[in-house]
């Protein structure tokens, strides 16, 4: 395998680890797939129900659960840009992304949840139901941007 995980630690991976890490960049690949569906659903919500958009950015932080849930799950496609930045069409764009989410959720694990809760309620206010639908047509071009630059039919 030509990439960074087998190159650098080569003489530590046996057969069985090999297919450890292919399954979990085969993972990661359908992780941002479906992160990119997300945005493309989302782009949609924004578009047709701007208000219900308006409403559930009014929910960000709002309780200890709200908070954490949506800073842990952000984490998960955050991490895997970062595994399948290798293999995707921008690796480099694919690494910083995915370290910047990454990095920021962690940065959020650690900023009193009142504070996220009031960053969205301002946010919510600022943004207008015709603000969501304007921005609604890059949310879907960025969802179908990380669609199509995920390589899915190779791992090496």
């Amino acid at each position: 395998m030509s990439g960074i995980l087998f190159s650098v630690f080569k003489c530590y991976f046996d057969a069985s680890s090999k297919k450890i890490i292919i399954i979990m960049i085969f993972t990661a690949k359908w992780v941002v797939v479906l992160f990119g569906f997300f945005f493309i659903f989302s782009a949609f919500l924004m578009l047709f129900a701007p208000e219900k958009a308006r409403e559930i950015l009014r929910k960000a932080g709002s309780t200890n659960f709200i908070n954490y849930a949506e800073i842990t799950i952000r984490m998960i496609p955050a991490t895997a840009l970062i595994i399948c930045s290798e293999f995707s069409k921008y690796p480099g764009i694919f690494r910083i992304f995915g370290w910047f989410m990454l990095l920021t959720s962690i940065v959020l694990y650690f900023v009193p949840r009142q504070i996220h809760h009031n960053f969205s309620l301002k946010s919510a206010e600022i943004l207008k139901p015709l603000y969501f639908q304007l921005i609604a047509p890059f949310a879907c071009l960025f969802g179908c941007a990380l669609i199509y630059s995920v390589n899915l039919y190779c791992s090496e």
